[in-house]
């Protein structure tokens, strides 16, 4: 099983507490001085703030920053990927208890694509693509042990295409799935880029994105068989 190391999980919940706390008690210290700028934000708020005697408004302070930091890294833990390869199955498990099972049959290729473990088939089509921050050694490691083939970079990469839309020589229902991505990725609508990108894989169509701006594209020889496509934008 591949997880992020226990002094990673560690530091995330002690060191995102402690600046949420440093954060919020320094800007705290600042509601003085924003009273008297005349063109300073939410003078309002900055006022109430300051009209709080010490030290309450200082621990005040403190607690909502620790509270802050605390919301940031349960986010941080939900989000985080545990791999459990087995000669027959791979199990992608999130911190916030969502698993997804692959049978090891159709992984033909397993490798990371930046920040994302992406797992083929025979027919290069997507079984999973998972953002994580885990280490590749580890991975490649795991993965190998158990008769899978790593490779170090996306095979297909050379075949992807930028799309602007339209794009020609896609149907018409691909644009518009893709027209509608884009804007949810805009809108920063992740679980929506995911359930489009989930469409796509079902037409046979793979998608990549570049700093969640551009999107990539290729096309398969088969379709993706449902419930295969990746949940994750």
């Amino acid at each position: 099983m591949v997880t992020e190391p226990r002094w990673v999980r560690l530091l995330i919940w002690g060191l995102f507490p402690l600046i949420g706390a440093g954060l919020v008690a320094g800007l705290n210290g600042l509601t003085g001085w924003l009273v008297k700028v005349p063109w300073a934000p939410l003078k309002a708020v900055a006022k109430f703030v300051d009209d709080v005697p010490e030290p309450g408004a200082t621990l005040g302070a403190i607690g909502i920053g620790l509270a802050a930091g605390l919301v940031v890294a349960v986010l941080a833990v939900h989000e985080r990927l545990t791999v459990a390869v087995a000669p027959d199955r791979v199990t992608l498990t999130r911190g916030d208890g969502t698993v997804r099972d692959i049978d090891g049959a159709r992984v033909h290729l397993v490798f990371l694509d930046g920040k994302h473990l992406v797992l083929l088939d025979v027919a290069g089509a997507e079984l999973a693509r998972e953002s994580s921050d885990l280490e590749a050694e580890p991975l490649r490691e795991a993965f190998e042990a158990q008769g899978y083939p790593w490779v170090a970079e996306d095979p297909y990469r050379a075949g992807y295409r930028l799309w602007v839309a339209p794009v020609s020589d896609l149907p018409d229902a691909v644009n518009v799935l893709l027209t509608a991505r884009q804007k949810a990725l805009k809108d920063d609508k992740t679980s929506y880029a995911a359930r489009i990108r989930t469409e796509l894989a079902q037409l046979g169509y793979v998608v990549r994105d570049e700093k969640r701006k551009h999107q990539y594209w290729r096309r398969v020889t088969r379709p993706a068989v449902p419930g295969d496509a990746t949940p994750t934008p």
